[in-house]
Formats: C-alpha cells, structure tokens, sequence
C-alpha cells in the first residue's frame, strides 16, 4: 500500500502521548473573526488549536494576543485562500457576503478550497433571520420556507445552499445558524442606549412588528454546541426567549437605563423620519421558535431574555 504523502500530524494521533500536545488538539478555523468570532475564540479556549483567516495585516497582532494563528488572506480573492486547503477538521464561517450583486461568491471561494485535499469534518455557517422575510407575526421554525424579502438575505439563502450542498457532497458536518439582532453591552453599538439618546422614533403598536434577539456570548455559545454536536445539514435558529415587538424592546431598554422612551410615530409618517435600513427591519415581523437549539445542542441561555442580557455587565 503507498505511504501517505505529507500526511496531517492528527491522522497519527491514535494514542495517547504519540504527539506533542500541539498535535492532538483539533485544528478550528475561524472565518470571520470579528466580535462574534473572537467571544467564539474565547468559548473554545486552549481545548483546540485556533486559526483564524483575517484580510488585514492590522488585526494579525491582536489575533496573536488572544491565543489565536492569524491566516492573512481575503475571500474576495481566492488565489489567498489555498493555504486553508486541509489545514482545520473544523470551521466556523462568519463573513457577511458583499453589499451588493447576486449570490454569495465569498462563500463559493471559501467552500471551494475546503474541498481540496483532506475536507473538513464540520463547517456552521452564521445567516441571518431574515431569509425568512416577513412572516407576518406568525412563529418562524426551521422548516419553514424561506422567503427572503430583501437582496441582502437573498445572498444569504445563496450561501445556505452552498454550506449544505458542501455538506451532502464532501459528507462534512454542516448546520446553518439563522441569527436575529445581536446586542451586548461590551459590544460596539451592541445596545439600543445611542439610539434612545437621539430619540429616534419607533412606530405605534398597531403597526409595529415582531424583533429577535441573542446575546452575543450566547450565540458564540450556539456555535461551538454546534460544532460538535449539530446534527448533519441541521437549520437552528438562534435566539433567546423573548417574544417583544420591536417598539416594546425600545421601551424596555430606555426603562433599563432610565431613560426618555421613544416616540411612537404611525407606519404612515416612518417614511420620512427613519434611514432606508430601519425601515427595511420593520417591513418584516417573525417569532423565531428557539426549541431545535435547546433540545438538539442541549444549550442553555446564560441570558434567555434581553432584560437580562442588557443588564449584564
């Protein structure tokens, strides 16, 4: 039988104390390593060994720091990205897609040098909620179709499809975290504190929609639980327990931090008053049911409502 060429350390790691710790340690790879990612880092701590791909020389240094190998290259242009190629068993894949234009190619890039050499074991991609569009108020469970209201989600379902279609061809691991608005106190821009200061209006309850929440360490939470015991091309939703409209949350925080609550203004007059982008998250109104991620990946919320987690210091 022909030797393996160049063979990767852990496929001789079949007894205790045959290699060097460094060795038996699995190799994970973040892709995306901003906020969310490196929270993730930290969940994981010194059980693997963590790679991170990063396309600016500025963050090697800080990913250094927090115990982490920096991997410059850029998913916008694929020729960078062949040293990934049989490097993790395991991959969290966190980059948004581009701003504009159809499908997700950063994705395309990423899963395309994956498959070469040995593939990985499990991939979890982070989407977005919103390839369900607007589901009227009614409950959004994983089985639902999806029904993207906007290009930014359109390129998400893009990328769904990719990470599963990853999946069923290399017979990978993979599951799709559908995540809502993200909020932490630590995190830049990570609660509703600035916007309350501005006063910005939010709409009457009459007209007002259904938001999602999670807490940011308990979404890097969902994501190592996913890592190792999601189940093949399962869908999670990731979110807390509280069921708020958008409004109500508004109300909630400016309570919270003892401050003025929001204006209410009629859908009517919101054209006016409210960015393009605000606007477009109170087009569509969702109950995201969180049951498949507390039953399958046995998680439990450390902040199961915002109140909780806005308080968290």
């Amino acid at each position: 039988m022909p030797a393996l060429r160049s063979p990767h350390p852990l496929l001789y790691a079949t007894r205790s104390g045959a290699l060097p710790a460094r060795f038996r340690r699995e190799r994970v790879l973040l892709v995306g390593c901003g906020d969310v990612g490196l929270r993730v880092a930290r969940t994981l701590g010194p059980r693997v060994r963590l790679l991170a791909l990063t396309s600016s020389q500025d963050r090697v240094q800080t990913l250094r720091e927090r115990g982490i190998t920096p991997l410059v290259g850029n998913l916008d242009k694929p020729a960078s990205l062949r040293r990934l190629a049989g490097l993790a068993t395991r991959v969290v894949h966190l980059a948004p897609p581009l701003e504009s234009g159809m499908g997700d190619p950063r994705t395309r890039h990423l899963l395309a040098v994956l498959r070469q050499r040995a593939p990985v074991q499990r991939l979890v991609y982070g989407s977005t909620s919103g390839v369900y569009g607007d589901c009227q108020g009614d409950i959004a469970i994983e089985t639902r179709a999806v029904n993207a209201g906007t290009a930014r989600a359109q390129r998400r379902i893009d990328a769904e499809r990719r990470v599963r279609h990853f999946g069923r061809a290399t017979g990978a691991r993979v599951n799709v975290l559908r995540i809502p608005g993200i909020y932490a106190p630590d995190r830049v821009g990570g609660t509703p504190r600035e916007r309350l200061l501005k006063g910005t209006p939010v709409l009457r309850s009459p007209d007002d929609v259904y938001t999602n929440h999670i807490h940011a360490d308990d979404l890097a939470r969902a994501c190592v639980a996913a890592l190792w015991r999601g189940q093949p091309g399962r869908v999670y939703n990731v979110n807390d327990d509280s069921v708020l409209k958008m409004g109500d949350y508004f109300d909630l925080a400016a309570d919270l931090y003892h401050l003025p609550r929001p204006p209410r203004i009629a859908r009517e007059g919101a054209q006016n008053q409210l960015p393009l982008m605000l606007l477009s998250f109170m087009s569509e109104s969702r109950r995201m049911d969180n049951s498949r991620l507390k039953k399958e990946l046995n998680l439990v919320l450390r902040y199961p409502t915002v109140a909780q987690g806005l308080l968290a210091q």
